[in-house]
């Protein structure tokens, strides 16, 4: 895939986000509303502001759950291919592996796994 190929895939993602937002603000018919504007609870009314602060762990554990979990998109090509490529697989996998648990012990030092 060429640098043409790349510019010309920029462009039509750009093109087809750009003109889908334009047709539906040409198309869709406009009204405006107080419950609109409300925050959406599974259908219960709200009683505080629904702007407030989540503790910082929640947002450290769900990345370090998005980083071991693309680690296994990573994995499995390996899997496919490993009798082919050979010991060479072998031994990048170990590494793959190696930097990923240091960064789990990494972590796991600062404490981003505690939820207290």
């Amino acid at each position: 895939m060429g640098a043409i190929s790349l510019i010309a895939l920029g462009l039509a993602a750009i093109l087809f986000s750009a003109g889908g937002i334009l047709v539906g603000k040409i198309l869709l018919k406009k009204s405006h509303n107080s419950q609109k504007g409300q925050p959406y609870e599974c259908g219960i009314p709200t009683e505080t502001s629904p702007w407030h602060q989540f503790h910082v762990g929640y947002y450290l554990f769900a990345l370090l759950f998005l980083i071991f979990d693309v680690e296994l998109v990573f994995m499995y090509p390996w899997a496919v291919v490993v009798k082919k490529v050979g010991l060479l697989a072998l031994v990048e996998i170990f590494i793959f592996i190696f930097i990923l648990f240091m960064g789990f012990l990494y972590a796991h030092k600062k404490g981003a796994l505690k939820w207290s």
